[in-house]
C-alpha cells in the first residue's frame, strides 16, 4: 500500500476545500493510502513514511502560510536525503497572485530533491480588502474538481509505480 500525505494550513476554509479534493480524489485510487494532515500536526514522522506528497497552502502576505513554514522547518532537516525522488504536487489558495508562495514551496522541494509530477494549481479568491482577506472562503466546483485530478493522478501514479 503506498502513502500519499497531504499537507495543508487553513485560516479561511480554501485551502481546506481544496485539500479534502485532493484527498477525494487519491481516495478513488485502489492501493493509495491518503492521509490528511494539518501543517500544525504534520511531522517528520509522517513525511518519512508517505511515498508521495501534496502541499496545500493559502497566500499569506504574497508568501506561503506561516503555519506552512514551520511545518517545513519543522520536518526539513529529518527529512533530508530520505525522500529524495518522491512525488509531489503544490496547491495554492491565493488572494491575488500566489506565485511566489508557489516558489517558496518549490525551493524547499527542490532541496528535499523531490519530483514536481504535475503543473502548481493556483486558485485565486481575489480577495482584496482585509474584509474579504478575513472571510469564510468557497471554492467552486471546478476549481474543487481541478484539485481532485491532482488527487486521482498522483495517486494513480503511486499505484502504479510511475512515480
Amino acid at each position: 500500500m503506498k502513502r500519499l500525505l497531504i499537507v495543508y494550513h487553513s485560516m479561511t476554509g480554501g485551502a481546506h476545500q481544496m485539500a479534502e479534493a485532493v484527498l477525494h480524489g487519491a481516495a478513488s485510487e485502489a492501493g493509495i493510502q491518503p492521509r490528511l494532515v494539518r501543517a500544525a500536526k504534520a511531522t517528520a514522522k509522517d513525511v518519512l513514511e508517505a511515498d508521495g506528497y501534496v502541499f496545500v497552502s493559502p497566500e499569506n502576505l504574497a508568501a506561503m502560510s506561516g503555519i506552512m513554514k514551520d511545518f517545513f522547518d519543522r520536518t526539513y532537516y529529518a527529512a533530508l536525503e530520505h525522500i529524495a525522488g518522491r512525488p509531489y504536487a503544490t496547491l495554492v489558495c491565493a488572494g491575488s497572485d500566489g506565485h511566489n508562495a508557489v516558489r517558496q514551496i518549490e525551493r524547499i522541494c527542490t532541496g528535499w530533491r523531490l519530483k514536481a509530477v504535475c503543473e502548481p494549481i493556483i486558485i485565486c479568491t481575489h480577495a482584496q480588502t482585509p474584509e474579504a482577506i478575513l472571510a469564510p472562503k468557497t471554492i467552486g466546483a471546478e476549481e474543487r474538481h481541478r484539485c481532485e485530478e491532482t488527487g486521482t493522478a498522483i495517486a494513480a501514479g503511486l499505484a502504479l509505480g510511475v512515480f
